[in-house]
């Protein structure tokens, strides 16, 4: 069980989380099922999936696990189809599933530091920053074609996007990412537009500086000690503190609620304690 942050009734509504078998999006996926809906968790990591649905079942909620890789559509559409028959046609889709690659990552945020043996940015591998574009941008479309679909049949629905902070100011060293996180912002503003006669509803939260099993080791040395690029994220952070997974709940909670957000749609809203708002000076 998670603390929730708002009291939501999302009782007889269906969600779809992509990438539900990682931290984000687990504990959206979990809050969600708290808060009474019926949770399909997707995966490529299909025994992650599995275990939370098997955890949240064995709680009393209703949530199912699915392998899926959001990068094929014929698959997504299978999934789609099981998720149906499982459960009903989709309310809310999550679209969590995304990522970088070190493929598509420099060693040197400048230029002029590169050094002998370093990965420079005219080093940075071709496949390695199209797998980058595919997994955020596509992995967003892709299920976004399979799940939206019930609820233009519905006439309602909302659809949550996981932009970034990259997308308002690139970091160094990420820059097939924070490209790529920028384009889901843009899709969420299309999306929004797009889908505006239909009655459903498109945003994006853009999360700040979180800890996870993916960049832990860009924020912290192997003795726990914090990285020279976590001390300079830290500086240029106001509340001098990294976001928690769980702060996110209460945005994503409000924004897929129609009562709550009826009328906001193509938003993108940043949760970075403070990062965007601080000039360092």
């Amino acid at each position: 069980m998670i603390k929730l942050p708002l009291n939501i009734d999302y009782s007889g509504k269906v969600v779809v989380v992509t990438g539900a078998g990682g931290l984000i999006c687990g504990a959206m996926a979990r809050a969600f099922a708290q808060c009474g809906a019926k949770v399909a968790a997707l995966d490529l990591n299909e025994e992650a999936v599995k275990k939370l649905a098997d955890e949240l079942v064995a709680e009393g909620f209703v949530c199912k696990g699915y392998k899926a890789n959001v990068l094929d559509g014929e698959a997504l559409e299978q999934v789609h189809q099981a998720v149906l028959a499982d459960l009903g046609p989709c309310d809310i889709l999550v679209n969590g599933a995304g990522g970088n690659n070190p493929r598509a990552t420099t060693d040197n945020e400048y230029h002029h530091e590169a050094q002998e043996g370093k990965k420079s940015f005219f080093d940075l591998d071709s496949s390695g920053v199209d797998f980058v574009f595919k997994l955020n941008f596509q992995g967003t479309l892709l299920p976004t074609q399979a799940f939206a679909k019930d609820m233009c049949a519905k006439k309602s629905g909302c659809i949550l996007n996981i932009s970034s902070m990259n997308a308002y100011t690139p970091l160094t060293k990420i820059p097939a990412y924070s490209a790529a996180k920028a384009g889901i912002s843009n899709f969420t503003q299309w999306l929004a537009t797009h889908f505006a006669g239909t009655g459903i509803r498109c945003n994006a939260i853009a999360p700040g500086f979180l800890v996870s099993a993916q960049n832990k080791a860009l924020l912290f040395n192997p003795d726990g000690t914090p990285t020279a690029r976590s001390a300079k994220i830290l500086n240029g952070t106001p509340t001098k503190r990294f976001v928690d997974a769980d702060e996110l709940l209460g945005a994503t909670l409000f924004l897929c609620d129609e009562a709550c957000a009826s009328a906001i749609t193509g938003v993108v809203l940043p949760i970075d304690c403070g990062f965007a708002a601080y000039s360092g000076v």
